[in-house]
C-alpha cells in the first residue's frame, strides 16, 4: 500500500461544494436488487444518512445503520503491538460493532470507509462483513486512485434511486458537522491489495471512473 505523508501545502485548496453528484454503474447494477419483492437487509456502515434508512424502509426493507468510521475514533481502542508500536485494539472494537448474526445482510454499503480507517482494522472488519452477509449477497466499496491526493475529501453517500449518487462532504470545511479529527485519506490500495482483501468472496467486479474512485462491487 502506498501511504501519504503530510507536506506543506503551497495553496488553499479550493472549496468543494456541500453537494455533488457522480454516475454509479455499480449502482446501476445494485437498483436491480432494490426492486426485489421480498425483504432485504441492508448494512450501511459508511458515514449516517437520513435519506438512505428513509429510502430502503418505504420499500419495505430493513437497514441497520453504523458509523464505523466514528466508531473507530475511540480513545479505548488504542493500544500497542508486540513491537510496541501504536495501534487499535482489532478485537473490542469488533466485540462492540459488527455484532450481527452470520448471514444476516443481502446488501453492505461500506463506501469508501477502508481508505480512511485506520490500517489494523480494515482486514478485521471485512473478515468479519463476510461472516454477517448472506451467500450470494452484495457489497459496495469505493477506492481512491494514487491521482485523489491525500486530501481528498471523506464523504456522506445519498441514494437517489437512481445510478447518481448524491455525496457530502463532511471534512471539506470547518462547522458543526467535521469530526473532532480531520478525516485524512490513510492509504491506497490498488487492484491486487483490493483483491486481496475481498479474496474469501466470490466474486469482484471493478467499475472505473473519472473521478479518481474506484467502485468495487463484491458478491459473497
Amino acid at each position: 500500500m502506498r501511504f501519504f505523508r503530510n507536506t506543506p501545502a503551497e495553496a488553499p485548496a479550493p472549496k468543494t461544494p456541500d453537494r455533488l453528484n457522480r454516475k454509479s454503474s455499480a449502482m446501476t447494477e445494485l437498483a436491480r436488487v432494490f426492486k426485489s419483492e421480498d425483504p432485504l437487509c441492508v448494512l450501511d456502515i459508511g458515514a449516517t444518512s437520513a435519506s438512505n434508512i428513509r429510502f430502503f424502509t418505504e420499500k419495505g426493507h430493513r437497514i441497520y445503520s453504523q458509523d464505523l468510521l466514528d466508531a473507530s475514533k475511540d480513545p479505548d481502542l488504542a493500544t500497542k503491538d508486540e513491537q510496541g508500536n501504536p495501534t487499535l485494539d482489532s478485537k473490542k472494537f469488533l466485540e462492540e460493532n459488527l455484532a450481527y448474526p452470520n448471514g444476516h445482510f443481502d446488501i453492505v454499503f461500506c463506501w469508501n470507509l477502508a481508505d480512511y480507517m485506520d490500517e489494523s482494522l480494515v482486514k478485521p472488519v471485512i473478515g468479519r462483513l463476510w461472516s454477517v452477509m448472506k451467500p450470494g449477497g452484495m457489497l459496495l466499496a469505493f477506492f481512491h486512485t494514487r491521482e485523489a491526493g491525500p486530501d481528498a475529501p471523506y464523504y456522506r453517500y445519498h441514494l437517489t434511486g437512481t445510478d447518481v449518487l448524491e455525496m457530502h462532504a463532511i471534512n471539506a470545511k470547518k462547522g458543526r458537522d467535521l469530526p473532532s479529527k480531520p478525516l485524512v485519506l490513510q492509504r491506497v490500495f490498488n487492484n491486487r491489495h483490493i483483491e486481496n482483501l475481498f479474496r474469501d468472496f466470490a466474486s469482484i467486479k471493478f467499475f472505473l471512473s473519472r473521478d479518481n474512485i474506484r467502485e468495487v462491487l463484491v458478491v459473497r
